[in-house]
């Protein structure tokens, strides 16, 4: 979802560049995070920092594009911003799932790297059955941005040095958190957008031109 949502405005040929380049670079990432994953759980706060994190993504991700990206250079900086937007989600939403792949894999680097190498042509291939949806029903863009919200309240309440502070138990809080981010990421981006098409994209020059 978030590589069709970070790849939906780019045109066909750099399209792919961002969703194979994202998908590579969010495997290494995950390869990286096996192996030292029993150090990055024990950072005070560090769920609530990507929580925080993938809300703005999720909002961000739910604004319309404008079409400046036609041209070499732009398209070019708005591949790697595209790849760059995803390296940051997965990484976000990873944490927790690494956990089982090291575990799976019996903190064996060549079978982690190995899985998540064969999970790159699924991933590629299901972003772009996504990002046909997207294309076609564009209420599931606003939608996505909603998942990103239910996910990061899942993240947030998760940090065990989060959920320790509130009085409520994990599972009440996550039941709590999970719809109150997704309405708040679908609504702040439906606001945001709405002021983004409204917003004139050329300022009308009305001084009499000079006489020739």
């Amino acid at each position: 979802m978030v590589i069709a949502l970070a790849t939906r405005s780019l045109p066909e040929a750099h399209r792919r560049v961002a969703v194979i380049g994202g998908s590579a670079a969010a495997v290494a990432l995950r390869i990286a995070f096996c192996l030292i994953i029993t150090t990055l759980l024990q950072i005070p706060y560090l769920k609530v920092l990507g929580g925080v994190l993938l809300l703005y993504i999720g909002v961000k991700l739910v604004l319309p594009e404008d079409d400046s990206h036609e041209g070499g250079v732009a398209a070019k900086s708005h591949v790697w911003g595209a790849i760059r937007t995803i390296l940051i989600a997965d990484a976000v939403m990873s944490l927790d799932n690494v956990v089982a792949i090291a575990a799976a894999a019996h903190g064996s680097a060549i079978l982690i790297a190995l899985g998540l190498a064969i999970s790159i042509p699924l991933i590629v291939f299901g972003s772009q059955i996504v990002l046909r949806f997207l294309n076609r029903f564009p209420i599931l863009v606003v939608m996505g941005g909603g998942l990103l919200g239910w996910i990061a309240g899942e993240i947030m309440v998760s940090d065990p040095f989060v959920h320790t502070l509130l009085p409520y138990s994990e599972e009440l809080q996550a039941r709590i958190a999970k719809p109150l981010f997704a309405v708040l990421v679908m609504a702040a981006g439906s606001i945001l957008s709405g002021r983004a098409r409204g917003r004139p994209d050329t300022i009308v020059d009305l001084a009499p031109e000079d006489d020739k």
